[in-house]
């Protein structure tokens, strides 16, 4: 006989419904509906990033140096290539500052005749600030003076430059600015252009796979073994160093790692559940790879993107520095560094303010691949 339970079944009469109980009456079902609103991968990879305090601060402080790269240019009434010969290498001068013994517009005329300092036609009253290290060499005193070199060198006092200026007289303050303009859009379209080539190359390749994936990686390894240096300066050389030669001389190669990257992601998610079943839904090719596939990717092509700034910014600044940078008059990071390099033992604010912003953002687009690295992470997804 059967032991199941059935009302007609003489040996359970006894069995009423009252002898039974539903125990999930009164209980609580805690996958009855969702506590708190889902959270998307987007929004997960924000929350995560924003706990990362030197990422964010990396990503103010780019945000700072691109704020004024668009308005620093325009804050000052000096064009980026007006020149003034009475002007000539003046140090930066900031009222603001000044009162702090800061940035004074003061310079040390070193080896100085004590017996000259009288003299007001080399001397303009009140030009002279400070005397120092005296002595005596060959029967002459001899001394170190510290002026203000606007009054030094008959200036009005109601002018005055932020960041000096060069050896044309022209406002440095505007060129740096301009210059890290030029830099940013430099880098950041080659960066673009990189990832663009390399993402629909990469995808292609991995997606296909087969032949077609060691054919394309066989170029990719053959492009590849051309040495970085003498691509970028052969491709300038021949088309010239404007703007437009220079950003696809960056992205002759550098295309290749993102590339690859993409490939293997593509290896890597391909055959997974959800894209047997768009595929069985009738998906084609381009819809597979871009729409089901690809967004898998964002995250390390995002990074990818933020580490290749910096290195875009300094390989720009390294073929400025060779001469094959931006043409005269126009500035860029690399050219203000090319031409501070020339002074700098005898004008060094004219490259510590270029090598400072180029410092600040080579740091910070790190910190801040590295943040976004995390966030992007799908191990850390959901965790606190």
């Amino acid at each position: 006989m059967s032991n199941v339970y059935s009302p007609t079944d003489p040996r359970f009469a006894h069995l009423g419904p009252e002898k039974f109980r539903l125990r999930q009456t009164d209980a609580v079902l805690l996958d009855a509906k969702f506590e708190t609103k889902p959270i998307g991968f987007f929004r997960d990879a924000a929350m995560r990033f924003a706990k990362s305090k030197i990422s964010i601060v990396a990503l103010i402080a780019i945000s700072i140096i691109g704020f004024m790269a668009i308005v620093g240019p325009y804050m000052t009434p000096y064009g980026y290539n007006d020149q003034n010969l009475d002007y000539i290498n003046l140090p930066p001068k900031i009222p603001a500052l000044a009162r702090f013994g800061i940035f004074q517009g003061t310079r040390v005329l070193q080896n100085r005749r004590v017996d000259g300092l009288s003299d007001t036609s080399r001397y303009p009253e009140g030009s002279i600030i400070r005397i120092d290290n005296r002595r005596v060499m060959g029967g002459v005193e001899l001394c170190d003076v510290t002026v203000d070199y606007y009054r030094y060198m008959g200036i009005d006092d109601d002018v005055y430059f932020l960041f000096g200026t060069d050896y044309l007289g022209r406002d440095l303050w505007t060129r740096v600015w301009r210059g890290t303009r030029v830099s940013l859009i430099i880098a950041i379209v080659s960066v673009i252009c990189n990832v663009s080539i390399g993402l629909v190359y990469g995808s292609i390749a991995g997606y296909y796979g087969g032949s077609i994936d060691m054919t394309m990686m066989r170029i990719t390894e053959i492009i590849d073994a051309m040495p970085d240096v003498v691509v970028v300066t052969l491709f300038i050389l021949y088309f010239g160093s404007g703007l437009i030669s220079i950003i696809l001389a960056l992205a002759v190669k550098n295309w290749i790692g993102t590339a690859r990257m993409i490939r293997g992601q593509f290896y890597r998610f391909k055959n997974h559940e959800y894209v047997l079943a768009a595929r069985t839904l009738g998906a084609n090719d381009a819809r597979l790879m871009f729409r089901h596939i690809l967004p898998n990717s964002i995250g390390p092509i995002i990074t990818r993107a933020m580490i290749a700034i910096p290195s875009a910014i300094f390989t720009e600044s390294f073929l400025a520095y060779i001469g094959l940078g931006i043409r005269a008059p126009e500035s860029s990071i690399g050219v203000l560094l090319s031409e501070g390099q020339k002074v700098l033992l005898y004008y060094p604010e004219q490259t510590f303010f270029p090598a400072v912003i180029i410092s600040i953002l080579m740091i910070g687009f790190n910190l801040l691949s590295n943040g976004l690295r995390d966030a992007f992470d799908p191990t850390q997804r959901g965790t606190e």
